[in-house]
């Protein structure tokens, strides 16, 4: 039994460990982008329910939350958005939807620029330090998961509610008659590879391109310690 359990591969449960924090992040800030645009654009609902909070709990799903741990994409607990208060329904409600995908990139920008910026101070430090490159560099890459696994134009993900904005509202409506149906959808397709495959490719595609501004970081912090 010992010889079993020391052979175990324990890296999955590992990394979906190493992920839980880069992931709350990515979640709340996602959330908190939504609710925020839409209270700029006249709706009040998410601050009325309290969930204009950096506190993780209150957007926390927990089928969302071990997708994204342990597969890279999940999703969160929906900011509610009551579009009646927009003056233009479809376009503000793209515009907050677009806001949590796009915050996310804005956290992926940010977290390479501190990658490349912690390089000359953080490396050969030691484990503490190597735990702290480690989340950073991982909170930039899931942070763009998923912003890119968001903008699926499938129902209840925000790019069905861009999406919105572009379709007639009989076509629309028909799409969310099939809200319901939408999640179960997405998580077969990533469980079975359908999906997953695609959107690692996207990802790592995007990530690449993004990696100069890691380089930017090392520049910027290189012009005052040279």
């Amino acid at each position: 039994m010992l010889n079993i359990w020391n052979n175990l591969d324990w890296s999955i449960l590992t990394d979906a460990l190493m992920s839980a924090v880069p992931v709350l992040i990515c979640i709340t800030l996602h959330e908190c982008a939504h609710g925020l645009a839409a209270l700029k654009l006249g709706d009040t609902t998410a601050r009325d329910m309290g969930r204009l909070s950096l506190n993780p709990i209150k957007h926390f799903d927990l089928m969302g939350f071990i997708m994204m741990a342990f597969l890279g994409f999940g999703w969160a607990k929906p900011v509610p958005i009551d579009m009646r208060r927009f003056q233009n329904p479809k376009r503000d409600m793209a515009i907050s939807a677009a806001a949590g995908p796009l915050c996310n990139l804005a956290i992926t920008v940010v977290c390479l620029f501190l990658y490349g910026a912690l390089t000359p101070l953080l490396s050969g430090r030691g484990s503490a330090a190597a735990l702290v490159y480690g989340t950073v560099v991982r909170t930039a890459y899931l942070s763009l998961a998923f912003a890119v696994f968001n903008f699926i134009p499938i129902p209840p993900l925000d790019g069905s509610k861009v999406l919105f904005s572009v379709i007639s509202e009989q076509a629309y409506e028909k799409l969310m008659h099939y809200e319901r149906y939408g999640m179960l959808l997405l998580v077969a397709l990533v469980v079975t590879g359908v999906l997953s495959g695609p959107l690692n490719t996207a990802v790592n595609f995007l990530f690449d391109k993004l990696w100069i501004v890691a380089q930017w970081g090392l520049d910027f912090i290189s012009f005052f310690f040279r």
